[in-house]
């Protein structure tokens, strides 16, 4: 059984990937590239040192990569005080806290965002770590920042629990299991296609259920 939950923030916690994809879709017109927003949409999650290239083609990356990267960052900023975290994300932490799990707050957002993100869910208070871009060489769908979350807590055995397929895809690299939620927008076949062991419409759904799921208290799990 695990002993680690592994929270992604954007999209999983916080309401924020519609917010990305307009920002990144606004960057793009910025330099005369037009992608339809639901194909930005499907590559949120993925690291920006990645993204680009994904949506746009490795020739734009080479043209454009870093200034598209800065041009995205002022255009999220934008959004940021719209950013609101989704009903029961801190009731979610606090039960599996309750139940004895280390909780790492996994984000490889930028330190700016991940402190207004966990300002807005009171993360720091409840939250055994946290981490940002700054703690991992490589972004999703990189196994890094699920690897240095488990490293911060010494954790033996972890569960990651995100919206994305990149979540699902990272997390599947080092053997850990995923729960998904659908608050990124992802079908549940494309979140299970991707790894996920299971998928939920929201946290609450996913609070409710947790003895159905690896996050279960140890009584219901041994039975």
């Amino acid at each position: 059984m695990p002993d680690t939950a592994v929270f992604d923030v954007d999209g999983t916690l916080v309401d924020t990937n519609y917010q990305h994809a307009m920002a990144w879709f606004r960057a793009f017109r910025r330099y005369g590239i037009t992608r339809p927003l639901w194909r930005i949409h499907r590559a949120i999650g993925m690291g920006g040192d990645l993204l680009v290239a994904h949506v746009a083609g490795q020739q734009v990356e080479e043209e454009h990569g870093d200034e598209l990267r800065n041009a995205w960052v002022e255009e999220f900023d934008r959004f940021l005080p719209e950013v609101a975290p989704f009903e029961d994300a801190r009731a979610l932490l606090e039960e599996v806290k309750e139940r004895g799990f280390r909780l790492v707050l996994a984000s490889s957002g930028m330190s700016k965002h991940v402190d207004a993100f966990l300002d807005l869910i009171d993360g720091r208070s409840i939250a055994d770590a946290w981490t940002t871009s700054d703690d991992a060489e490589h972004s999703k769908p990189e196994p890094d920042i699920v690897q240095v979350a488990m490293a911060q807590v010494e954790g033996a055995s972890g569960v990651m629990i995100g919206d994305s397929t990149w979540d699902c895809i990272a997390a599947g690299k080092l053997d850990v299991p995923t729960i998904a939620v659908r608050t990124g927008g992802f079908s549940p076949e494309e979140l299970t296609q991707a790894g996920a062991a299971q998928v939920f419409e929201s946290l609450r759904e996913l609070r409710e259920g947790l003895d159905g799921t690896l996050l279960a208290r140890p009584d219901r799990a041994a039975a």
